[in-house]
């Protein structure tokens, strides 16, 4: 999964209102280069929409988001998610994960939030809310004392198109998570050429730091 993740080192956070637009935005997104996506579990349409997905493109590393509760670990996991992620950092959700093997990337946001995922065996870890908990000074900041331990991070909640390459210069960021190029607005209004067009020009931006 860090693997697939750091060669694109871009992750689409979708929030889909319904199932039936899965598969032509999955469509959209590999159009535009892009293999990776997380759906996440804000929605009623979520789990058929990871389903729908992981039956038909199964070349997509298909990511669950958002996951709250162990309920929805286990729906995640059955639906065909490889991997998941959360907001915050709860034991209870890692655990369930692990039971399972589904990957799980925690959020964190503190010194305390990372040396918590860590001794949890957790490498990988969203950085939430981004923007709002210093961005990318911030991460500059965490990488001096946690730099050599190989954790890295993706840093979702406001990165943009405007901001994508200050995120992506630094060494220990390995991905960045975004909304733009999956915007629900295009979504529902089924903008699927618009999402390619904006997609590859993400993709494009992230190709100059891989």
């Amino acid at each position: 999964m860090i693997n697939r993740i750091l060669t694109k080192r871009i992750v689409p956070v979708v929030v889909l209102d319904h199932a039936e637009f899965a598969e032509p935005l999955a469509e959209a997104l590999l159009a535009g280069g892009l293999d990776i996506m997380e759906i996440t579990f804000r929605t009623e349409a979520a789990e058929e929409s990871i389903r729908r997905i992981a039956t038909r493109f199964p070349e997509i590393l298909l990511g669950a988001g958002t996951l709250l509760e162990k309920k929805q670990v286990q729906r995640a996991k059955d639906a065909g998610a490889v991997f998941g992620l959360a907001p915050g950092l709860n034991p209870n959700i890692i655990s369930a994960a692990n039971k399972i093997g589904l990957q799980f990337s925690p959020g964190v946001m503190t010194p305390s939030d990372v040396e918590m995922a860590l001794a949890l065996g957790c490498k990988l870890l969203k950085f939430f809310p981004a923007e709002v908990a210093g961005g990318v000074d911030m991460l500059k900041a965490l990488s001096g004392p946690y730099g050599h331990t190989g954790v890295k991070f993706i840093p979702t909640g406001g990165v943009t198109s405007e901001n994508i390459r200050s995120y992506l210069k630094l060494p220990i960021v390995a991905a960045i998570g975004g909304s733009w190029m999956v915007d629900k607005k295009l979504i529902n209004e089924k903008k699927w050429s618009e999402i390619t067009r904006i997609t590859r020009h993400a993709i494009e931006t992230a190709a100059e730091f891989c």
